[in-house]
C-alpha cells in the first residue's frame, strides 16, 4: 500500500490515486523562520511588516490580524510604510540549515509542501482594514498593483532560494479572497491587481516541475478557470457554497478538490446515520476518477485533543466509513 505522501502525489500530479487520497493543510507550511515574525506561543505578535495579531474576544484561533490599527492608512503612502526583510545577507549554510530543520521535523511518509508568502490580497486588507483595503482597490488600482508586484518581487526572490534548498513536493499560496457567497473582488478586478502575482509566484515552482496547490475558503469557483490556467492541480477547503459537482465534471482530475466535508452544519444532535450518509455520499460524488482527497483529521481518531466527545465520535464514524471505503473507486 502506498504511503500517504505517495498516494497524495498521485493526485496532485493529476494521476489516479491507489485509494481515496487524504489531505491537511498544516503539510504546506513549511516556510523558512525569516517569515515568522515575531510569535508568542498562543500565535499572536506581529508579522514580518509589523501588523499585529490578536485572538478575537470569542477565543477563535488561530491569532488573525487586529480590526484596528491599521499600519496603512492610504495606500498611496505604502512606500514609506511596507518594507520586505533584507534577506541578501543569508548565505548559503543558513540555507542548508533552515532546510536540514524543517526535514528533520517532518514525517517522511507524508508530503512536504510550502512557499515564501502568505497571500497578496489578505496582506492588504491586514495592513489597511477590509473596508479601505477594498476600497483602495476601486480608487487606486495602480498603487494597489504595484504595491502587489513588490511583495511579489520578494516572494519569488525567496522561493527561488526556497526551491533549490528546500526541495519542497509541492508549492503553495493560501490566499483567502472570499466570503460564504462571494469573492471579494469582481472577476475583472481580480484579474487586473492580484492574478498576475499569483501567476508569477506559481511559475518559479510550475517551471520546475512541481505541482501547485491554493488555499481559499469560502465561495470560489469564479476563478478556478484562472487557478487552472496558472498551473494550480489542487485546492482546498472545497466549501458547500462551490457546486462541487460541476466542478468535478469541469475540471476532473486537473484540478484535485481537497475537503469538501463541514460538519459545520451538524449540531450535537446528529445521528450516526446520518453522518455516516453525508459521508458516504460526498466520496460517492466526488472520488470517482481521482481529483479529490478528505481532511485527513476527518478520518483519524485522535488527530485533534481539542475536540469535543461528540466531534470525536464523528471521527470514529467517518475513519470507519473510510477505511471500509477508500479502495473502491480505483482500479
Amino acid at each position: 500500500m502506498l504511503t500517504t505522501r505517495q498516494n497524495f502525489m498521485l493526485l496532485i500530479n493529476k494521476e489516479v490515486p491507489e485509494y481515496v487520497p487524504t489531505y491537511n493543510l498544516f503539510w504546506a507550511f513549511n516556510t523558512p523562520p525569516f517569515l515568522r515574525g515575531e510569535r508568542n506561543e498562543d500565535g499572536t505578535g506581529k508579522d514580518i511588516f509589523g501588523v499585529e495579531s490578536a485572538i478575537d474576544s470569542g477565543g477563535i484561533n488561530p491569532p488573525m490580524p487586529k480590526t484596528h490599527d491599521f499600519i496603512l492608512p492610504d495606500i498611496t503612502k505604502w512606500r514609506d510604510v511596507i518594507k520586505v526583510p533584507d534577506i541578501s545577507d543569508i548565505d548559503e549554510s543558513a540555507w542548508i540549515d533552515m532546510a536540514k530543520e524543517s526535514w528533520d521535523a517532518h514525517n517522511p511518509e507524508k508530503p512536504f509542501g510550502g512557499g515564501t508568502t502568505f497571500g497578496f490580497f489578505q496582506p492588504l486588507v491586514a495592513f489597511m482594514g477590509f473596508t479601505d483595503g477594498l476600497v483602495a482597490c476601486f480608487e487606486e488600482p495602480d498603487e494597489v498593483k504595484a504595491l502587489m508586484e513588490y511583495l511579489c518581487d520578494f516572494a519569488v526572490e525567496a522561493g527561488k532560494k526556497y526551491l533549490y534548498y528546500y526541495r519542497p513536493d509541492f508549492g503553495f499560496l493560501g490566499d483567502d479572497i472570499a466570503h460564504e457567497h462571494n469573492p471579494f473582488l469582481s472577476l475583472a478586478m481580480f484579474k487586473d491587481l492580484m492574478a498576475p502575482s499569483w501567476r508569477r509566484y506559481y511559475s518559479i515552482f510550475v517551471e520546475a516541475g512541481l505541482p501547485v496547490g491554493h488555499h481559499n475558503c469560502g465561495h470560489f469557483e469564479e476563478y478556478l478557470d484562472e487557478l487552472v490556467d496558472m498551473g494550480v492541480s489542487f485546492w482546498d477547503p472545497v466549501q458547500s457554497s462551490n457546486d462541487k459537482l460541476a466542478i468535478k465534471e469541469k475540471f476532473g482530475r486537473n484540478l484535485a478538490m481537497c475537503g469538501g466535508l463541514e460538519q459545520r452544519f451538524w449540531n450535537d444532535d446528529t445521528p450516526e446515520e446520518q453522518v455516516r450518509a453525508e459521508f458516504r455520499a460526498l466520496l460517492d460524488m466526488l472520488a470517482p476518477g481521482g481529483g479529490f482527497a478528505i481532511g485527513e483529521g476527518v478520518v483519524t481518531p485522535g488527530s485533534n485533543p481539542n475536540a469535543s466527545d461528540v466531534q470525536k465520535q464523528r471521527i470514529e464514524w467517518m475513519a470507519d466509513e473510510y477505511e471500509q471505503l477508500k479502495f473502491s473507486y480505483y482500479a
